[in-house]
């Protein structure tokens, strides 16, 4: 079932998601698996109809999964040479663009997002992060050193590094890019020669299921890729066993922190993705055509639901009015609806839980004093909430510091360089950020100024497998994407040979 076009409309939904969602398993030492502890359900959000009943994992259900990639490690994977593990990642990309259009719509069913989006990055991309970490696995490279002891008298020495994987990796995705994501914490962990087991956030888990069902068929050895599904015990519970060497959390920063406090109390390496509040600066210079995808892709791209979203725009005062105006008329009209017609660009959220949140920051913005610009209408049904920008946000609002992960935007007018930076670290998060600009030097001068991993320019929200990325501050620790993603999963040993 190969992908649709980015603008194709289901032509109903596919029969092979019709057929999966009837009974959706976890996979543990490539078998598929009830849980113990029963089951729970994952809804759709555009119409909050049930989707599927999904099994819950239980502490048992999770020390099997770590036992069989253990055995993994210790068996068939651990003594696989690169070229093979290269192999079979290429074939697991070739089935999730042989099987995207399935994995799109489940996307799209259990996220909400436009399917469009579905096709293009969770499918799309995933298939291509998997190749890009496929060419790392032939890769991997020690040193020679230089050993200038001799002891005793008369006795040579000849030094080498190794890198080896680190073992068992525990991996824990968020619900708002779930199959991509996914792919993020697989692929590098598989190129450097770990096993996996992985936790899918609870609202979002039936991708990733299915993802396990398509590492299967692409011939990975049994237990090298593990799904457990559940609520956040389960994750807590994959932690903090013994048997995982390594974890990677992307999520929100609170719960990174119980992660990281985990580790630190367990001496293990850890990589957090965490949240974000990114800074839009916008001088006035900029070019005003660029507005419209400032708003789609910078702010409302997943309907805000991404950590990277600009959601406080900086614009110069200059500029000011003339560019609130454009972007009120841009943001009113974009579509709102379900993710299943790629025209609509403002979809549900992931949940009702979500809704409620993202509302809730809202009021409370208001009730702080902040003015909203827009008054659209989300529909009853589903968990809809309208696009929002607000004016005169407080720097210490709730609206300015905490992460809404929602279509609500704040826009702050600034004069000078000094000033927008200022409001632009002000913050405890440090993800993303960017700076709108013709003027290369200024570009280049305010870049080091500014906390975030990474800084756009006359762009926001474009990310590349190439492309370090990770955060400042409280937005985490580490970084995926490019060589890096590899060294997360690597320990390094030193070899030391004594000879006469």
């Amino acid at each position: 079932m190969r992908i649709g076009a980015p603008d194709q409309a289901p032509d109903g939904i596919a029969a092979a998601v019709t057929d999966f969602l009837k009974a959706p398993k976890m996979v543990i030492g490539g078998a598929s698996l009830d849980g113990e502890d029963g089951s729970f359900e994952v809804f759709n959000p555009a119409d909050g109809t049930r989707l599927a009943t999904v099994p819950e994992a239980s502490e048992a259900d999770v020390d099997r999964a770590v036992a069989a990639a253990r055995a993994a490690m210790e068996g068939t994977w651990g003594q696989m040479p690169g070229a093979a593990r290269t192999a079979l990642m290429l074939k697991l990309a070739d089935l999730i663009e042989e099987n995207g259009e399935e994995l799109a719509q489940l996307e799209t069913l259990e996220n909400g997002k436009s399917i469009m989006m579905s096709r293009l990055i969770e499918v799309a991309s995933s298939a291509e992060y998997l190749r890009y970490m496929a060419g790392w696995a032939t890769k991997i490279r020690g040193e020679t050193l230089d050993v200038s002891i001799a002891i005793p008298p008369g006795t040579k020495y000849t030094a080498f590094t190794r890198k080896e994987p680190v073992g068992v990796v525990a991996a824990i995705t968020p619900w708002n890019f779930p199959l991509n994501m996914a792919v993020w914490k697989i692929a590098p962990a598989l190129a450097a020669g770990c096993t996996v087991v992985l936790k899918p956030a609870e609202e979002t888990p039936l991708t990733s299921l299915r993802l396990a069902e398509l590492v299967r068929e692409a011939g990975f050895p049994d237990g090298v890729v593990n799904v457990v599904t559940g609520s956040g015990a389960v994750g807590a519970a994959l932690v903090r066993h013994p048997g995982v060497n390594k974890i990677t959390f992307t999520g929100s920063t609170e719960t990174g922190k119980k992660i990281g406090i985990q580790a630190m109390s367990d001496v293990k390496p850890v990589t957090l993705e965490l949240g974000g509040k990114a800074p839009m600066v916008m001088f006035d210079d900029m070019d005003l055509s660029l507005l419209g995808p400032a708003a789609g892709i910078g702010i409302f791209l997943n309907t805000g639901q991404t950590c990277c979203a600009g959601a406080r725009l900086f614009i110069q005062r200059s500029i000011y009015d003339e560019a609130v105006a454009t972007l009120k008329g841009i943001v009113s009209s974009l579509p709102l609806g379900s993710g299943m017609d790629p025209a609509n660009q403002i979809n549900p959220l992931v949940s009702a839980k979500h809704q409620a949140h993202v509302l809730g920051a809202i009021e409370r913005g208001i009730s702080e004093g902040a003015t909203p610009l827009l008054d659209g209408a989300a529909p009853d049904a589903g968990y809809f909430v309208a696009p929002q920008l607000f004016e005169g946000a407080g720097a210490q609002s709730a609206l300015m510091q905490d992460e809404v992960f929602g279509p609500v935007a704040t826009i702050t007018p600034f004069d000078t360089e000094d000033q927008v930076m200022a409001m632009a670290n002000d913050v405890r998060y440090g993800l993303g950020a960017s700076i709108w600009s013709r003027d290369i030097n200024r570009v280049m001068r305010l870049v080091p100024r500014i906390d975030a991993g990474t800084v756009w320019v006359n762009s926001h929200n474009i990310p590349d497998q190439n492309m370090p990325f990770g955060g400042f501050k409280q937005s985490g620790i580490g970084r995926e994407h490019g060589s890096g993603a590899l060294d997360n999963f690597l320990e390094t040993k030193s070899v030391c040979v004594a000879y006469s």
